[in-house]
């Protein structure tokens, strides 16, 4: 265990994040979003929910790991959806909060979004925390939006006909139906491109992406997380990501 007391943020490296690493950075996670939101037992917190190991696996190259004296003691997952990026979960093993580990891997991560040219950054917060928002001031991110978390109760639905799912496509023509996506979202942002975020739902079997089209025309999408074992959570489906085509109706 790291002393605090003998804590040196310019003794952390920051390295990127292994497999090996994975098991060390999730309890971490758990500890520290646990503890910030008073959790009663910070080391469970949200256990039933993926984010470190899936979203490490949708790119290694854009996940970071804070390390001090061979001990991982942060980390940092960013994401690189084309002209867009953003960062998170960011966290610290609460012993380390207020030394500085936090900046440093914020140092790293805004060097990555300069050599992928991102154009347009971003991340999600606790809007009520001024440590949190003056954090990232920091590095030039202020406050736009409160973003609204909706929740519903799913009962069983009548599917419409122009509705498809990814999984259900030959993979002959994946890669046609996710240059199909990259053309919406490109038209609701230049540059916008979450297929990797598609293939990692697929790949990783996280859940589904599902379609909606007008005879040969994509006019909607949504990425979606479901179940245990995912950015949802045991019972849940969450729209990681929706988009639809501009335009009336």
């Amino acid at each position: 265990m790291v002393d605090p007391s003998r804590a040196d943020p310019t003794h952390v490296e920051i390295r990127p994040l292994r497999e090996q690493d994975l098991v060390a950075a999730t309890s971490i996670f758990q500890c520290a979003f646990g503890s910030f939101l008073s959790a009663p037992a910070p080391e469970h917190f949200m256990a039933d929910r993926n984010y470190i190991r899936s979203r490490w696996r949708a790119d290694p190259t854009a996940a970071l790991a804070a390390v001090m004296n061979g001990e991982i003691v942060g980390s940092n997952l960013a994401t690189n959806w084309g002209s867009i990026g953003f960062f998170g979960p960011l966290t610290v093993t609460p012993q380390l909060w207020n030394h500085g580990v936090g900046f440093r891997l914020l140092e790293n991560t805004v060097a990555l979004f300069t050599d992928w040219q991102t154009a347009h950054a971003g991340l999600f917060t606790f809007p009520h925390s001024p440590k949190h928002v003056g954090l990232y001031q920091r590095f030039g991110f202020w406050p736009r939006y409160l973003t609204a978390i909706m929740a519903l109760p799913v009962t069983t639905p009548k599917i419409p006909s122009d509705h498809v799912a990814y999984s259900e496509i030959p993979k002959d023509m994946r890669e046609s139906i996710r240059s199909a996506c990259r053309e919406l979202t490109d038209t609701l942002y230049s540059g916008l491109d979450v297929q990797r975020e598609i293939l990692a739902v697929d790949l990783q079997q996280l859940g589904d992406t599902v379609l909606v089209w007008d005879n040969d025309r994509l006019d909607a999408f949504a990425v979606c997380h479901c179940g245990a074992g995912t950015e949802a959570g045991a019972g849940t489906c969450y729209v990681k990501f929706g988009a639809a085509r501009p335009g009336p109706g």
